[in-house]
Order: C-alpha cells, then structure tokens, then sequence
C-alpha cells in the first residue's frame, strides 16, 4: 500500500505550490525533489491564484506569518479549493500568539482543507480557539504517549469528523487520522527535534504524496509520515563521528531520496487503530 503511494510521487512527478517560511524553504523544495516532486514558492497575492491553478497540490505554512501573506493564503487555498486541488495546513505555533491563532482559525473556516498537520498543542489550539505552545513546539502535558493514546486517537477522529479533513498530528508517537481510522505511526528519532524544518518538510511531503494519490489520501498521509520518520532513522544510521544537525539534515533528506517502495513497507512502523 505504502509502496503504491510512494511509486505514484515518483511516476506523476505533482508540481505543489508551497506558501511556506522563509526559514526552511530551501529545505522544503529540497525534500521535494527528494521525494520525486517538484516544488514552485509563491506567495505574492498578485500570482498565487494562477500558480495555484497550474499546481497539482498546495502546501500553506504560517511558521513565518505576516500580514501581507495571510491574504495569499487565503486566495490560494479557495482557489486550490475550487479546482479541487488539495490542500495541507502546518499551523506552525498556533497558540502562541493572537495573529497565529487567529489566521490559523480563520484559514480552517474558510478553506477545506485535505490535511491539517501539526503538533499536538497546534491541533489542539485549532480545535479549542487557544491554547498553549512552546514556541513552536508541543507543550509537554501535550505529548501523545502510551498512556494517554486511545484519548488522543479519539480527539483527532472527533476533529477530522468536525472539519473534515485528514489530521495528523506528529510527536514520539505520530497519529494519522480521519473520522473512522486512525494510523499510530512509530518510525523516527529523536533527534529529529533537533534539525529546524523537519515538519515543515513533512507538511510538503504529505501535500506531495496526497496529490499524487487522488482518492486514498488517508493512505497516502500516513505514509508521507512513515516516510519522514523512517528516513530520520536511515540518515542516523549514516552519521559519522564530528556530524551534527546540519549532516543529520542533509542525511534525512538523502534518505528520502533514496527510498524505494519496498524499503519503506519494510521499515514502516504502524498499526490502525
């Protein structure tokens, strides 16, 4: 299954518009030539409608927000919308200010989004209105661990059935979800929290592998996740001694990269719920 997902990336090639942060763009345009993609970042409200429109997918990350991208945004998000393009959400710090709260917000009410990425206090924060970050990491009474898990898995099938979109939410333990199944994802390390962009690159890789699997996009996020997660123990595998973040950075990306689809039915860790 996995396998067929990442075969299709790799055979269709989606062109996906990204409206990202500026301080991992590179990264993410990278990850996507990795995976089979190809990437295009526009965020000027006078072209995103027609890039939009020649994308197969679109990608909106407010890591960086401001006020002359939210309307962006918003025009490239219904205009993906009205093609019936899909669309993936990072609402990067939700939580942790009024703007980001409320532009996330109001991106959720306006748009209909294929998948909603995030960490647990983001997704919570779209659910609830507020909410608490760490930055723009998970507060720690946040963190889905063994023993909180079947409430977890409950709260993110509630969500998708409110919203109706996907909802992935990306931690030790990784949940992939829409309203009836729910995928608990155990590939990774943790040392990924060290590299900036991890889950920036995942919100593109999973708008990527959504496109590109029309009709078994649950199927296809969670495996986008598995991916990432995998690729994170295959490049820590390759680290040498004196290799610090920015080796491991490149060693994931070159691990995406390399990946086949047998590779990744083997090293893929996770049960439906």
């Amino acid at each position: 299954m996995f396998k067929t997902c990442l075969e299709n990336v790799r055979n269709t090639v989606p062109l996906i518009h990204n409206i990202t942060n500026y301080v991992t763009v590179n990264d993410v345009a990278n990850v996507l030539l990795a995976c089979g993609a190809s990437p295009i970042m526009a965020d000027d409200e006078g072209e995103v409608e027609e890039i939009t429109a020649i994308c197969s997918g679109l990608n909106i990350n407010i890591g960086t927000l401001n006020s002359r991208t939210i309307p962006s945004m918003l025009k490239a998000g219904k205009a993906a919308q009205a093609l019936n393009h899909p669309v993936v959400l990072d609402p990067v710090g939700a939580g942790a200010s009024t703007l980001r709260t409320e532009t996330a917000r109001r991106l959720i009410r306006e748009i209909r989004f294929t998948v909603v990425r995030g960490n647990m206090s983001e997704i919570k924060t779209l659910a609830a209105g507020s909410g608490n970050t760490r930055g723009v990491d998970a507060s720690v009474e946040d963190v889905v661990t063994e023993d909180n898990l079947e409430s977890a898995i409950a709260f993110v099938k509630d969500l998708s059935a409110r919203d109706g979109a996907i909802v992935a939410v990306t931690g030790a333990i990784d949940l992939v979800a829409d309203a009836e199944r729910c995928y608990v994802i155990r590939n990774g390390r943790p040392e990924m929290g060290k590299v900036t962009g991890t889950g920036c690159q995942l919100s593109a890789l999973t708008a990527a592998y959504v496109a590109a699997n029309p009709g078994n996009c649950l199927e296809a996020a969670a495996a986008a996740v598995c991916l990432m997660g995998l690729a994170g123990e295959i490049g820590f595998l390759h680290m040498e001694p004196g290799d610090g973040n920015a080796a491991y950075r490149s060693r994931i990306i070159d691990a995406i990269c390399n990946m086949d689809g047998r590779e990744l039915e083997k090293g893929a860790k996770y049960e439906v719920r």
